[in-house]
């Protein structure tokens, strides 16, 4: 009778959660937001690259108040909203702006599966915004600062003998109020910034790990001169006991080479003809890790699966001599798009998995093989997508406060080479102790989280200026943190002489070339922008926010505009220019110079003919 009665109460449950939830009004929505199920909303595994079996997600509808920033938890709470999308998102269901003074409180219970009895019990958050403090049965538990790095808490302690447990998250957020690292948010939003994002923003999720110890991280290197692949296995406790993890190696499920090594120590496996990771051919090989205890019989103490790719992002010669970027030990030009990773109905936080795979799939069919992640970290299954489908990440680190000189105060400095160029020379900026620490540990974590994803090939530090200081200090710190990729300090102006790449932002009719060094390669970081308003699919009917660099006023005069500015770059490729980013994915809240409208429902250029439009720059230089 009772099985019978809870089977019952499963079945309704999509119907109570539709009832208790709907989209807010949104000028426009995405066909994935429109169709959205709040009883299964990003149920995927969140972590592709270290998957353990046991997990429950706890995304879906949550209680909510906004109370006075130092008022206690509420006794009531105000309804319902949709995690992990943003309070001010519509597919959240609230739609309202947490102001600097506010407190955002989230409220849910959950119950602890049964086959869970012995294991300790994990509550992670994928991504928060931005001050958080986390109580479990009305025990505090922790606080969290940050935007886009995931964190977690061992809860196992706060646990109680009944079935159900309760947790309270409390969130505040001073948008652009604060010095904090926001990126492109910012209240009220107006020309290239947008709608603020507070609260919880991707996956809330639990998972159970053995108690005496488990892999917490790991670490995967690739070196494909060398034929290996160099693993480390962190654990929790490592050096209590003889632990060791056995690291497989698979091939369409065949293993094809192993080892063992103790935990916390590197181990370096040899791959007999490697198949390399690239844009065409993205093949990722299969890892499966097994740890053991050497003190009991070796007995299995937990499997965990990962994968890796075999590929190796460099600097070297061209044909003509010239210094470009090399993927595995060849000359690839890189022509990619400027992305900004915003949606209609759910601001930062897609509104589906499949969503942000389309993103991916679009571009690529374009003809691109590369997305420059703009001032964004996005969740981790879209990197594990870039992995699977073959496209190659410049990844932003997000930016804090715009406390640059304002334009009639920079000091302007003519390019002696290109007299027509125009650079920014202002000094860098004198920071706060407070902030510049959060800022680096944020960066770190966005580097030590996302190493191990083939598709990522290059760090960028700062861009346009925007809360840029001690430049040299931090690049070379990426680099040492980072060895196996190229660091782009600065994209766009207050250039500096570090780091791997040199990046001009240019969006004149006439594409601007960089200057060429023989230590770094040149790049230019931004440029098109070309504006076209599609009617029905604009997010606002304001016609001064609607905005490009420039204008077209059909398709036709689009295509030509577009065509016009990339034969330039296709011109300087063959001088020594190693790649290039459009601006933009998609339009953005006011921006409509997107390749496709910001609902994604129309896509303004065929994309067979922008991929043979787009052929001549992989072309060897002539």
């Amino acid at each position: 009778m009772y099985k019978k009665l809870a089977l019952l109460l499963l079945a309704l449950l999509p119907a109570a959660a539709q009832a208790q939830w709907q989209p807010a009004d949104n000028p426009i929505m995405t066909k994935w937001g429109e169709n959205l199920d709040p009883a299964a909303v990003w149920q995927e595994y969140p972590r592709p690259q270290l998957v353990r079996d046991n997990w429950l997600n706890l995304n879906g509808l949550w209680n909510y108040a906004i109370t006075p920033i130092t008022a206690p938890a509420p006794q009531q709470y105000e309804g319902k909203i949709l995690v992990p999308f943003s309070l001010e998102s519509a597919l959240s269901g609230v739609k309202k702006n947490l102001m600097p003074e506010d407190k955002l409180w989230y409220q849910r219970t959950f119950t602890i599966p049964t086959n869970w009895s012995g294991k300790d019990v994990i509550l992670n958050f994928d991504a928060v915004d931005w001050d958080t403090a986390l109580w479990v049965n009305n025990v505090f538990v922790g606080t969290h600062k940050g935007c886009f790095d995931r964190f977690s808490f061992d809860i196992t302690g706060y646990l109680n003998d009944s079935d159900t447990q309760e947790i309270i998250v409390a969130v505040s957020d001073p948008t652009s109020f604060g010095p904090q690292a926001r990126g492109k948010q910012k209240f009220p939003p107006e020309g290239i910034w947008y709608t603020p994002v507070s609260g919880i923003w991707q996956t809330v999720w639990l998972e159970a790990v053995p108690r005496q110890t488990y892999i917490k991280e790991l670490k995967i290197t690739p070196d494909i001169d060398q034929k290996t692949v160099t693993v480390t296995p962190m654990l929790k406790a490592a050096f209590a006991k003889n632990y060791q993890v056995k690291v497989s190696v698979l091939d369409s499920g065949k293993q094809v080479a192993q080892a063992q090594v103790r935990g916390d120590k590197p181990v370096t496996i040899n791959i007999d003809q490697p198949k390399l990771w690239s844009p065409d051919s993205p093949f990722l090989y299969d890892l499966k890790l097994t740890l053991i205890d050497g003190d009991n019989n070796n007995t299995i103490i937990e499997e965990i699966d990962s994968y890796f790719g075999m590929r190796k992002i460099s600097m070297g010669p061209n044909s003509k001599g010239k210094l470009v970027m090399h993927l595995n030990n060849q000359p690839l030009f890189h022509y990619g798009t400027l992305d900004q990773g915003w949606w209609p109905d759910g601001l930062l936080t897609p509104p589906s998995d499949e969503a942000m795979r389309y993103d991916i799939e679009i571009t690529k069919e374009m003809g691109f093989n590369m997305i420059r992640k703009h001032i964004k970290v996005e969740p981790d299954r879209w990197f594990y997508w870039c992995d699977k489908l073959g496209m190659l990440v410049w990844q932003d680190m997000p930016s804090g406060m715009l406390l640059v000189p304002k334009h009639e105060d920079r000091t302007i400095v003519h390019n002696p080479h290109h007299p027509q160029q125009i650079w920014h020379n202002d000094p860098d900026l004198q920071k706060r102790s407070e902030t510049t620490a959060q800022f680096e540990w944020e960066l770190r974590r966005m580097i030590d989280t996302h190493y191990n994803y083939p598709s990522i090939i290059m760090w960028v530090v700062f861009n346009e200026g925007w809360g840029q200081y001690d430049t040299f200090r931090i690049t070379d710190a990426v680099k040492e943190l980072d060895a196996t990729r190229l660091v782009n300090a600065v994209s766009g102006w207050t250039l500096r002489p570090c780091g791997d790449v040199h990046d001009i932002h240019t969006y004149d009719v006439k594409v601007q070339e960089p200057e060429y060094f023989s230590d770094r390669v040149s790049v230019v970081g931004e440029y098109g922008g070309i504006g076209y308003a599609v009617k029905d699919h604009l997010w606002t009917t304001d016609k001064d926010r609607n905005w490009g660099y420039q204008q077209s006023e059909d398709f036709i005069k689009l295509l030509n505009d577009y065509t016009f500015k990339f034969d330039q770059i296709v011109k300087m490729k063959d001088n020594g220019l190693s790649g290039a980013v459009y601006t933009q994915t998609t339009d953005v809240e006011g921006e409509i110079n997107g390749l496709l409208t910001y609902d994604r429902k129309v896509i303004k250029f065929d994309p067979a003919k922008m991929k043979a439009l787009h052929a001549p720059v992989y072309e060897p230089a002539k």
